[in-house]
Formats: C-alpha cells, sequence, structure tokens
C-alpha cells in the first residue's frame, strides 16, 4: 500500500496538472459513472493529502475522495496526445495538457465537506501536513501499552506511515519496535517525529523512500545498490538475514499486527 508521501505528490502532481482548469471526468469502467458526469467541466481548486487519503476539491460539488488501497494506481501522460482509456480506469481527469487515469481504488467517492471533515477526525497528525505535530499523537502513544511498531502503523495515531517508514525511523533512532508506547519518552518520540518530518519529505521530493544516512550509501560504503520493487535505499525493511549495514548483525523479521516487521536486534536492544 502507498505511503504517505506518495499521496502527497499526487496531491502536489493533480494541483500542477489541473487546479485553476477545467477538468473533462469520465469513468470507463462505470462505478464513477454518476459522479463523473457531476464533476465533468467543473474547475478543479485543489487537492490535498491527509495521511493516505487523497481529496480534490470542486467547489459545486464537493470532493472527490480517493484511497489506493493495496491495488489502486495511477498513470499519468500528455493530454495532447489522449489515449482510448481501457475499460479498468475508474475515474480519468483530462484537460489539453495533461491526463491521469485511476485505476483499482480502495476508494473513489464524491463527499460533502462533512463528509471530509469526518475522515480527518478520524486520523491522526500527518507530519506532511502543515500545523500538524506530533504531540497529539504523542498523547496517545504515551498512554498505551501497545508496541510503538504498531501504534506508528495504526492511521489514527499517526497519519501516512506505512511498513517502510515504521521500520526505517525506529531503525534510526535504535528503538526496539516491541517496547510499549508508554515507554517511548517524550524526547525519543519527538525526534521520531522529526525525521519522520524529513524522511517523508524527501520521499515526496524524489518520489521514492531514502532513509540511510551519508555514510550508509553504495558510494559510501563500496556496495552494490539495494534491488527491490520498493526503490530506495533503507537499512532493515524487506533485508531479513541480510547484514545489518551498521553492525553486522543479522536483521530479523516477524509478524506484526498482520504485517512484517523488520529490525536490527543488535542496533534496537529492548
Amino acid at each position: 500500500m502507498p505511503e504517505g508521501h506518495t499521496i502527497h505528490r499526487l496531491a502536489a502532481d493533480h494541483r500542477d496538472a489541473f487546479a485553476g482548469r477545467t477538468v473533462r471526468a469520465t469513468s470507463p469502467q462505470g462505478k464513477f459513472s454518476d459522479s463523473a458526469a457531476l464533476i465533468d467541466g467543473q474547475v478543479l481548486e485543489t487537492a490535498e493529502a491527509h495521511g493516505k487519503h487523497l481529496f480534490l476539491g470542486f467547489a459545486e460539488t464537493g470532493w472527490v475522495h480517493i484511497h489506493l488501497g493495496l491495488f489502486g494506481k495511477y498513470t499519468w501522460g500528455d493530454g495532447a496526445t489522449l489515449p482510448p482509456p481501457t475499460d479498468t480506469v475508474r475515474l480519468r481527469l483530462a484537460n489539453p495538457t495533461a491526463y491521469a487515469d485511476l485505476r483499482g481504488p480502495t476508494t473513489c467517492a464524491l463527499i460533502t465537506d462533512g463528509e471530509k471533515q469526518a475522515i480527518h477526525d478520524r486520523l491522526g497528525p500527518d507530519p506532511l501536513r502543515p500545523g500538524d505535530d506530533g504531540a497529539r499523537a504523542y498523547a496517545r502513544v504515551s498512554r498505551s501499552r501497545t508496541s510503538v511498531a504498531a501504534l506508528l502503523m495504526d492511521q489514527k495515531v499517526v497519519a501516512g506511515v506505512g511498513n517502510v517508514y515504521r521500520a526505517e525511523v525506529l531503525f534510526r533512532h535504535g528503538i526496539d519496535p516491541y517496547r510499549a508506547g508508554r515507554d517511548v519518552t517524550r524526547r525519543e518520540w519527538d525526534a521520531i517525529w522529526a525525521d519522520l518530518v524529513d524522511l517523508m519529505r524527501e520521499g515526496v521530493r524524489n518520489n521514492r523512500i531514502d532513509t540511510v544516512r551519508p555514510e550508509h550509501t553504495p558510494e559510501a560504503m563500496g556496495r552494490p545498490p539495494r534491488v527491490d520493487d520498493h526503490g530506495g535505499e533503507v537499512y532493515v525493511y524487506r533485508s531479513a538475514d541480510r547484514p545489518c549495514l551498521v553492525c553486522g548483525g543479522a536483521i530479523r523479521t516477524a509478524d506484526l499486527a498482520a504485517r512484517n516487521l523488520f529490525w536490527c536486534p543488535s542496533c534496537q536492544q529492548a
């Protein structure tokens, strides 16, 4: 499932391609046809993200709420050479200079301002949203017996963090993923939050997740670049049984809350 940096990047892409301009909207698949007809010919006012939720704003009809889930994806192209859409496209937005095809999302729905606010209200603070900070998240973390690894994946606690950022930020701060939230100090949490802000902003800029420090890059260590579908240079994510880039010990994996957890027992001691 795409993490928060991908959704914020998509919001920026929509603003760049469509904001302030009239868009043509269709639903070749048919599942969004009625709503597409309502926004067709309207001006896209803005696009924004909160965690893994994307919102496209149209003044006359409200918001298109999109959650990609596990299978949703976007295809972008030049509107001047618009290809025929395939019948799997849930929503196509187009103008003379660009088009965006959405396929396979978990959610694609036209919602009101009130319904949009209800989604914001149930989500935790997002490291990439202006004005959000980690204090509200820590208020929940500091009272919880749940592991910090599970709390970081709880979108009601922190919005936008997924399996990659969860594993990597805990490694970077030497925190055992099984430590209870209430045993994480405020200083440790503030450092985690600040790191998430920086790492996820880089993710938006580069459209990939990179978490290794300069001294651990392939160039610095004389090692081959990481080869993985997720791309990016990371410390522990999907690196089970490989040597840790810092201590050389074996990276471990385990199931936690139905997701694969990755960590280095030597660098992240209890």
